[in-house]
């Protein structure tokens, strides 16, 4: 597994680690391609989000995290005003992008994430994810292709 890129105070990472765990919930719900309940994980990683104390990191670092933290905000209000799973799985997409970026940079504090990889979603341009897990459970397809993809890469 890569180690953070930034070293940061604990606090953020346990933050993040919030964060994380919210966006995991999120996934679960796409993975049950439940429109209505994406809508409101959503609007707890938001909140999740919103608790991040940007305060705890500086410099470049601080200029990092300002540069993921909008698109995520913008990729979770999509979401929840979005009703139709398909709209919602493409703001997630960006979403996941965003946290994977964090997730580098700064580390969930000694919580493990797997970065996973579905080559057929969108008309096989492919997307990515987080996980807590190894095994695959698709979020951009559900039950109609739950193990489809492969970890790209480990992260702590």
């Amino acid at each position: 597994a890569s180690e953070p890129q930034f070293q940061v105070d604990q606090k953020f990472q346990e933050q993040l680690g919030a964060v994380f765990s919210s966006y995991i919930e999120l996934k679960d719900s796409f993975v049950d391609s439940d429109a209505e309940k994406v809508q409101s994980e959503a609007a707890e990683t938001n909140e999740a989000l919103g608790k991040v104390d940007m305060k705890l990191v500086s410099g470049v670092a601080h200029n990092d995290w300002m540069n993921y933290l909008t698109p995520m905000q913008n990729s979770l209000n999509e979401i929840q005003s979005a009703d139709d799973i398909e709209v919602q799985r493409k703001s997630f997409s960006t979403l996941s992008d965003n946290l994977y970026k964090s997730v580098k940079a700064f580390g969930l504090g000694g919580k493990e994430a797997f970065y996973e990889f579905c080559p057929m979603a969108f008309n096989n341009e492919g997307a990515y994810w987080l996980s807590d897990q190894e095994k695959i459970r698709n979020p951009y397809f559900g039950n109609k292709m739950l193990t489809c993809g492969e970890v790209k890469e480990k992260l702590k």
